[in-house]
């Protein structure tokens, strides 16, 4: 019990922890405007315009926090608030999306490995749940602990996915400060909503990868348990 409490419960707890932290610090930032009146849009096209990249494509899209930059496709997506918004918020958000568009173009090693991995990121989420779940449940058979042995690497690689993500969220939101401030989107002395709102996102990171070490590691000692029987 203890076990499970320290893999799997703390870690739940942990990112219900930074979600919470994350939408309180944004409904915080969103409602404090910017001095320059400068919308997320047009700090997002003056950050990759700074590093010379005009061909990336800004658009809209639902929802809230929603936002992400698509490599494929040189795609910057925005959420309504901080697409048009002029918030501390919005445009520390969309600062950091920018970045991401930076470090595509200057070909930064940790975002190319991330990108190599999505694909059998998606895979390994795919089929994880079910098959560690099923795993559980005939872990005295023989097909369990294959199951299990499954689930184990499929969570190994979602916990190297969150791995590699870390540095590659910090070192865009590391980009996004200093331009806001550099090309003067943002005062220095409002830079204090900017880091609250980026660094409670990058929480999220942690937690995430925190989640999944958590369930490799439990997946492990059940069977190493298994083994020992």
């Amino acid at each position: 019990m203890f076990i499970w409490i320290l893999l799997i419960l703390v870690p739940m707890l942990f990112g219900l922890y930074a979600q919470m932290k994350i939408r309180r610090a944004y409904a915080r930032n969103v409602e404090i405007p910017s001095r320059g009146h400068i919308r997320g849009v047009e700090a997002a096209e003056a950050v990759m315009r700074s590093a010379g990249i005009s061909d990336v494509e800004i658009i809209e899209v639902e929802g809230e926090l929603t936002d992400h930059y698509d490599p494929m496709n040189k795609r910057l997506a925005l959420s309504h608030h901080n697409y048009h918004g002029t918030s501390l918020a919005a445009l520390g958000v969309a600062a950091h999306e920018a970045g991401h568009a930076i470090q595509h173009k200057v070909g930064y090693a940790m975002m190319n490995v991330r990108q190599t991995m999505a694909p059998a990121t998606q895979i390994a989420a795919g089929v994880a749940n079910f098959v560690m779940i099923a795993g559980i449940f005939l872990l005295s058979t023989a097909i369990g602990g294959t199951l299990l042995t499954v689930g184990a690497v499929a969570l190994g690689v979602i916990c190297l996915f969150h791995l590699v993500t870390l540095p590659v969220e910090f070192d865009a939101s590391r980009r996004a400060k200093a331009q806001l401030v550099n090309l003067g989107i943002v005062e220095r002395d409002e830079m204090k909503g900017v880091h609250e709102t980026l660094d409670a996102a990058a929480l999220t990171y942690v937690a995430a990868f925190v989640a999944a070490l958590g369930s490799l590691l439990h997946i492990l000692l059940m069977l190493s348990g298994r083994r020992e029987e």
